[in-house]
């Protein structure tokens, strides 16, 4: 019946999201054919785009421009998450059967222990209710440190607003790199390639035109004047009225289909491992425990209450709290470096990286670009060749990159601009990564056309097929050719990034296409110097200490990079240009990137394959970049790094955003997720191995004993004082030698530990039943209340001990200080246990008060244990290497 009630909501819910896109898509078909006039009177809008108070009453009927899975994450959705928990339902359910037979059925009503659990369901709940508000208001607060904006006209004026902001009407403007806030209607475009791969799938940009050129009958995506949210300009530039925003566009119609889980990374797939470990456990132990106990008690309904309670008080209920406020604690000492976590998750991941892979400009280098030459083919000055550079520069009208910004400047510091009265744009080719040179088609007063293209410098000498060389045009055969490379080379080794620049005159009419990029003139070079920072080389060195090699993955030339790499500390012996990357196979890569730490003159999807092969290697990989191209590398990397200046796709695209470009800052994230994981891992490891030993003993305790050895609201009070006795974990130091290296998930340390730690914690367990038995002299099932306060108080204390000795491999106290908040949860659930066990308080939880005969034993079992713990940790390391 629940199968197919199941079934019929996964029905109603597709067919729910597929008439949502049937809406939308038709919605849209409907724009995409509608004269603009008519378009712009719907929308009650002029070309001069919206006014600001259209704005404002199109934001209150609309909304903001946000898309919404359906998932509620309101304050009292987060309330009940943190009330209906496995730990709470079972704590209720011992309730009520306490009720009934402690007073409704009891000729001497005691209301104590309901009261108890009542109180224990209310404070464990407020615990993860104001651990987990903490965590969300700290992410809310770092996510808007960062936003992506939009270019849009209000009341005629450009004006740059976040992307939430946009309301259908809005007339945007969009460049290279910047997103598609909403689905839009083109309405001007020049040279307009989209990104549609994250609706469509497609490898290849597409171009969009503002006129109507499709058929009625295409697929949605094929509309050539419909731009979509979600994806991104590649070139060119483009503005567009919006159609529609948030879950009314069409990825929003598809919001729900594509909000599945995201794949877990090896940390979330290790707990994972051990809590299904510790499952399969507690489902052997269960009914182990309740046979065993059924048949020597005689009292069925006892052993089952116990064997229940016994499975909910070995399920490490705390990992979930300990994990989201250590994560949220390091995002927000991140954040006082001014470094952003998007993805709290992506702290941990820094821990594990130890290879990071980084463009050059403005990470390693200032990012300021120099114009330092203008040289003609022979390597002399020439003014010529700059005023060309400056003619394909000012009159391109995609995204102008620092290189074009440089010969802008140096032009205007030259005094030529006035040039540019003499030049009317005809037509350009946009720069792409695959051409890697863009082109402009200019013609003068007199009506000569001229084509100037700029560009990587191998590109250009391919497309070239002559030279200016000493005021003549001469053919560039093998023996110019090999003239004009020794001139590039010779700056290029000097540390300088070379751009060849060529022209052509009387290019045939029409509109212009890559096919008229041939027979070029080449004029000459410019010359680009970008300085390394002074941080770079302390940095590279920094992040190498801490186990992180520094490759760099860039599209500058060999000559520029190994200059550059020199300066900072990146090996330099070897390097490997894109045209070599492409020549090899996967096996090939995989052995190169293991010896090369410079990758010159890269495509994106180059880069992107150079990090795939890192990680098939085994290594956790990092990705730093901003621009267009790194979207694929960032994408690709377990961790992808940029920074609030990139372009939108960039920072759409990464975990991590840095406030500022320093490599100083990715060290200390890499420190904060090693400490992030270090405390993580402290309390996996011991909640593994506790509630292995406490599996042995409570089998021990239930073969042998004419009785219970606790209570369940005894062992769900002790549950939550160690808890409690937790808290202050995600605070706690890590041991300078646990930072020095990456650190990745290993399943198999946790079994390795459990089996060491696991069975000591019994054999101490059992030497307590021992001396309540003998010595304390409570061994009848009238004695009951007294043996199950020694165990309560024994177990509760020895916990909380064994979180200092755990917490590192060094001595604790001497070696190695837990931290103030850490010290302070432990000492004052270790001193209630105590008080609670030796006072009046004890029979709250139908325990007796211990006799002051017995501290005297507990201390002695307690420094035993930790004598012995400290004593398996020395033989533990030796074995293994490793502590935690």
């Amino acid at each position: 019946m629940k199968l197919n009630q199941n079934i019929f909501r996964f029905r109603k819910r597709n067919s729910q999201i597929q008439q949502k896109q049937n809406e939308s898509e038709k919605l849209l078909r409907n724009f995409a054919f509608l004269e603009l006039k008519d378009l712009f009177d719907h929308f009650s809008v002029s070309g001069s785009g919206l006014t600001a108070k259209q704005a404002e009453q199109l934001q209150e009927e609309y909304g903001k421009n946000i898309i919404t899975t359906g998932q509620s994450n309101t304050t009292l959705h987060r309330l009940v998450n943190a009330v209906v928990n496995p730990f709470n339902i079972v704590l209720l359910i011992i309730a009520v059967i306490t009720l009934f037979t402690d007073v409704i059925y009891s000729q001497h009503p005691d209301y104590v222990t309901v009261c108890i659990i009542l109180f224990l369901v209310i404070v464990s709940s407020l615990v993860a209710f104001i651990q987990g508000e903490r965590s969300n208001s700290a992410a809310e607060k770092l996510s808007k440190m960062i936003s992506n904006k939009a270019d849009v006209l209000r009341d005629g004026v450009q004006t740059e607003i976040p992307i939430e902001d946009v309301v259908p009407g809005d007339m945007v403007r969009l460049s290279a790199g910047d997103m598609i806030p909403a689905d839009i209607r083109f309405v001007f475009t020049k040279d307009a390639f989209v990104a549609q791969g994250s609706l469509t799938g497609e490898s290849n940009p597409v171009e969009k035109y503002a006129d109507i050129r499709s058929d009625r009958e295409d697929a949605l995506t094929d509309l050539q004047n419909i731009g979509f949210m979600g994806t991104n300009m590649v070139s060119g530039s483009a503005t567009g009225i919006v159609l529609a925003t948030n879950n009314e566009t069409y990825f929003g119609s598809m919001a729900k289909s594509l909000s599945g889980d995201r794949a877990k990374n090896s940390f979330e797939r290790g707990v994972d491992s051990v809590s299904s470990l510790l499952i399969r456990l507690m489902l052997v132990m269960v009914p182990v425990v309740l046979l065993i106990n059924g048949f020597t008690k005689g009292d069925w309904g006892d052993a089952l209450l116990f064997s229940i309670t016994i499975a909910v008080g070995l399920t490490p209920e705390m990992l979930p709290v300990i994990m989201t406020s250590t994560l949220a604690k390091g995002a927000v000492l991140m954040s006082k470096h001014q470094v952003i976590v998007k993805t709290l998750g992506a702290i941990q991941t820094f821990g594990e990286m130890d290879v990071l892979c980084t463009d050059k400009t403005g990470t390693l280098t200032e990012d300021r670009i120099i114009l330092e030459k203008y040289m003609n083919v022979v390597g002399d000055d020439d003014n010529r060749t700059l005023r060309h550079a400056f003619l394909n520069s000012y009159f391109q009208t995609g995204l102008k990159n620092l290189l074009d910004l440089a010969i802008i400047n140096r032009a205007h510091e030259n005094g030529i601009e006035a040039i540019l009265n003499s030049y009317t744009r005809l037509d350009e080719i946009p720069f792409d990564f695959s051409r890697r040179r863009m082109s402009v088609l200019l013609e003068d007063r007199n009506g000569k056309q001229q084509l100037v293209t700029k560009g990587a410098v191998e590109e250009m000498l391919a497309i070239c097929t002559y030279a200016e060389w000493n005021g003549q045009i001469l053919k560039l055969d093998e023996t110019l050719l090999q003239k004009v490379r020794a001139v590039y080379e010779q700056h290029n080794r000097d540390g300088l990034r070379m751009i060849a620049v060529a022209q052509k005159n009387d290019v045939a009419g029409g509109e212009l296409s890559v096919d008229d990029e041939r027979d070029l003139v080449l004029i000459g070079f410019v010359g680009f110097l970008d300085p390394p920072k002074e941080s770079a080389k302390a940095a590279v060195t920094a992040l190498d200490n801490h186990g992180v090699r520094t490759v760099v993955l860039t599209g500058d030339s060999e000559g520029v990079a190994v200059k550059v790499c020199s300066k900072v500390g990146v090996e330099t012996s070897r390097y490997l240009t894109g045209k070599e990357v492409e020549a090899m196979d996967d096996g090939a890569l995989s052995e190169s990137v293991e010896r090369c730490s410079i990758f010159a003159k890269l495509s994106p999807s180059q880069k992107e394959r150079v990090v795939k092969a890192l990680q098939i290697n085994g290594h956790t990989v990092g990705y730093m970049g901003d621009g267009i191209n790194d979207a694929p590398p960032l994408h690709q990397a377990d961790v992808g790094i940029s920074v609030d200046t990139a372009v939108d796709i960039a920072k759409e695209t990464a975990d991590i955003i840095l406030l500022k470009k320093d490599l100083m800052v990715l060290e200390k994230g890499v420190v904060a997720g090693r400490r992030t994981f270090g405390n993580i891992v402290k309390y996996i490891k011991m909640a593994a191995s506790g509630n292995f030993g406490n599996m042995i003993s409570v089998i021990a305790a239930s073969l042998f004993l004419p009785f219970l050895p606790m209570l369940p609201v005894q062992i769900l009070t002790q549950n939550l004082l160690c808890d409690f006795s937790q808290m202050g974990i995600p605070f706690d130091n890590v041991d300078p030698e646990y930072l020095q290296k990456p650190r990745k998930w290993e399943t198999r340390s946790i079994k390795s530990f459990m089996a060491f730690m696991g069975p000591l914690s019994s054999v101490f367990d059992i030497l307590c039943f021992a001396v309540m038995w003998w010595i304390i002299k409570a061994n009848t099932p009238a004695m009951a209340p007294l043996f199950q306060c020694g165990w309560f108080v024994f177990g509760t204390v020895s916990q909380v001990l064994v979180i200092h000795m755990i917490r590192s491999g060094k001595i604790p106290f001497v070696q190695s200080m837990a931290a103030k908040p850490l010290l302070l949860s432990t000492t004052i659930v270790a001193l209630a246990a105590v008080l609670v066990g030796f006072s009046a308080m004890a029979s709250g939880l139908d325990m007796a008060p211990l006799p002051l005969g017995f501290l005297p034993w507990l201390v002695l079992l307690l420094a035993g244990y930790c004598l012995s713990t400290q004593v398996i940790k020395g033989i533990y390391i030796r074995r293994f290497g490793e502590w935690l």
